[in-house]
């Protein structure tokens, strides 16, 4: 299923910026960044659970914020995109 990931850490303190990187690392990780605090994943739904629980573990839930959007497996239809960074396919071939 098609999940998207956003999250606001704050950065006010060097515990907040290291807060930052460690979510931005884990969903590199899981899927492709499409704006600077906003992660398209494809994942199973033991990936999601595990995701959640790894990301969860890693804010303050005082400070920061991370939401989850499930699309769902029929998400083409769901996502409009205007502007610069054309779209991709998560299930599409990769070359590295």
């Amino acid at each position: 299923m098609m999940v998207l990931i956003t999250y606001d850490v704050n950065t006010e303190t060097n515990e907040g910026k290291r807060r930052l990187r460690q979510v931005a690392k884990q969903c590199v990780n899981y899927g492709q960044r499409v704006q600077c605090s906003v992660f398209e994943c494809s994942l199973d739904a033991a990936q999601l659970v595990q995701l959640q629980a790894l990301l969860c573990g890693l804010i303050d839930p005082r400070k920061d914020s991370l939401r989850f959007y499930l699309l769902g497996n029929h998400y083409e239809n769901k996502i409009q995109h205007f502007g610069i960074k054309a779209g991709y396919d998560p299930n599409d071939t990769l070359i590295i």
